[in-house]
């Protein structure tokens, strides 16, 4: 931990210290530390220090974060900002640059501690060496890392989550699930307690059980990822993010409902398309007589190399939904088409099962279907006969809890017995198809004063499905990897006025990746964040909501969580990352 400003000019009735709480090379997490060292309550509290130029805070969660050119300053929320004599309230931010906070001053005054000059980072120690592998243990060696004031010791990361300290470069973890697959990476640390980037990721697989579809560390919650056939982002790229070690699902979007029946979404990326060697999973290039080529070979590639991941098949959309009504009228027939098709014996062995994302059963969206309640029920309890209790059959669903509104609209509940989980698609409730606003967060965790709309937020979606009979371990919660926005908005604060969509890579879309640098968060509602820079108004989810997110799921028993989708994630997987340790 690194203190900061004078001891000789300390606050006589508060302090705040900093600490780099983790380092992934291309940003940061930092932590500061209010206490109350004085004898009377303290009702708020202002913490400001300096960055370099280079150095930005992006993010920032129990705290509003503002700056003025290199000047930076935190203020309490309206929840924390009274303090008891001895007690302390922590707040964080994620930042890109490689400076330290210098001149902090606490509400005024000089805070007490001492900066450590010209100490750098250590730098990250080699990917680790996964040796010994037995039932329960493996043993990992790594190559040193360097410092410029030496190294102190190593945190051993099992799925992002540190389960040693270690002065040497070598560890043995014991304890652990026969058949499960882990993911491990070493962070250096110096002596001035600063840490370093992560090494690369080395996955492991013990030796014995049986392993399957659980949250890697073995909590049994789902972490699934859609992977959509259309775009640049590759299945390899799941692999260098360090996604696939932390996934335990992918659902591949999508086939199509055409005739009654499941069909082919797009034949040649999903199974025709050749891939150069430097694009393939393993290294390996397609050739032209090969009997499977496309995303479908790329998928069976990785499978074998992260055996814990299941790969189901999605089918719909909210494009393709309006085939539904007319396959469901001979439920089946409908089944056993998609058994068909996803059993196929060209790729029978890439899918563990089939998704029907469905998003309008007996009610409007892009089409509108007037099949019945029972419907969805009648589909999904002919998928299970068909597909049997050895295949995952899942749907993903509306969220769309306002009084009569589309969750009302199906037996959800009756169809219970027969699907492994749902995919509450707890994203969409606001965005710029309401073209002058007001502005709103499109994945509210929870409603707020001034929503635009009654039961468009995640936990009235949940609470109105579990009230209904839906078991809690049958939900999952959805994020989206992307912002929605409105341009032409002065107001920072949600409910302001626009006079349209933001350009983004669609109108009114942008990925998180772009969004995180293009225009960093700048506040919180209802459990997501928003920005507002020039005259645009996004709102995303960061990793810091996404943690928040997965707390609360868990608070509510749920299943686990589901995104849409990979590509809008960093590079290094930060998204993905947070999933994976929220849910831990």
């Amino acid at each position: 931990m690194v203190g900061l400003a004078s001891p000789a000019e300390a606050a006589t009735s508060a302090t705040a210290t900093y600490a780099k709480a983790s380092d992934w090379g291309s940003g940061f997490e930092g932590r500061w530390t209010v206490k109350n060292t004085g004898t009377t309550t303290l009702t708020s509290w202002t913490v400001e220090w300096d960055f370099p130029s280079d150095t930005k805070v992006t993010s920032a969660w129990d705290a509003t974060v503002t700056n003025s050119a290199n000047h930076w300053t935190a203020k309490n929320l309206g929840w924390n900002g009274t303090l008891a004599p001895g007690a302390s309230i922590s707040f964080g931010f994620n930042g890109s640059g490689s400076g330290a906070p210098t001149g902090c001053k606490i509400n005024g005054a000089s805070c007490d501690g001492s900066t450590v000059p010209g100490d750098n980072p250590p730098s990250a120690p080699g990917t680790p060496v996964a040796s010994d592998v037995t039932d329960t243990s493996v043993k990992l060696t790594w190559a040193a890392a360097t410092d410029d004031k030496g190294v102190k010791n190593y945190d051993v990361k099992r799925g992002g989550t540190t389960v040693a300290t270690v002065t040497g470069t070598t560890y043995t973890n014991t304890g652990l699930t026969a058949g499960t697959d882990y993911s491990y990476t070493v962070v250096a640390r110096d002596t001035a307690d600063q840490t370093g980037p992560a090494s690369g990721a080395t996955p492991v697989r013990t030796t014995g059980g049986g392993g399957g579809g659980e949250n890697p560390g073995g909590n049994g919650k789902v972490n699934l990822g859609y992977f959509t056939n259309w775009g640049s982002y590759t299945v390899k790229n799941l692999v260098t993010s360090g996604s696939a070690s932390k996934i335990t699902h992918i659902n591949y979007a999508f086939g199509n409902v055409q005739g009654g029946k499941c069909t082919i979404g797009d034949a040649y990326a999903d199974y025709d398309k050749a891939y150069t060697a430097d694009q393939s999973v393993d290294g390996v290039a397609d050739t032209w007589d090969q009997p499977l080529r496309g995303n479908f070979n790329q998928l069976r590639k990785l499978k074998k190399a992260y055996p814990n991941i299941k790969v189901l098949w999605s089918f719909g959309g909210w494009t393709w939904s309006g085939g539904f009504g007319q396959a469901v009228q001979n439920p089946a027939a409908f089944a056993q088409s998609c058994y068909d098709l996803v059993e196929d014996p060209r790729w029978a062995d890439v899918f563990d099962g089939i998704d029907l994302d469905w998003e309008y059963p007996n009610a409007c969206g892009l089409t509108c279907d007037t099949s019945g309640a029972a419907s969805f029920k009648n589909m999904m309890q002919a998928m299970r006969a068909k597909f049997g209790a050895n295949n995952l059959v899942t749907a993903a669903v509306t969220a769309d809890a306002s009084a009569g509104g589309k969750i009302d609209a199906a037996d959800y509940a009756g169809a219970a017995p027969y699907y492994d989980w749902l995919n509450v698609m707890t994203y969409d409730f606001f965005g710029a198809w309401a073209a002058k606003g007001p502005t709103a967060p499109h994945s509210p965790l929870t409603s707020y004063a001034g929503i635009p709309q009654a039961g468009f937020n995640s936990a009235e979606a949940i609470a109105k499905f579990k009230a209904k009979g839906v078991p809690a371990n049958k939900l999952l919660l959805g994020i989206g990897f992307y912002g929605r926005g409105w341009t032409g908005v002065t107001q920072s604060a949600p409910g302001g006025t626009a006079t349209g969509p933001a350009a983004g890579v669609e109108q009114g879309i942008e990925d998180y990746k772009v969004l995180k640098a293009s225009c960093p968060s700048n506040g919180t509602v209802a459990g997501t964040a928003y920005a507002h820079c020039g005259t645009n108004w996004w709102s995303y989810d960061t990793p810091a909501t996404v943690n928040s997110k997965m707390s609360w799921a868990k608070n509510q028993g749920l299943g686990g969580a589901f995104f849409w989708e990979f590509s809008g994630d960093t590079t290094n997987g930060e998204l993905v990352s947070a999933i994976n340790g929220g849910l831990k």
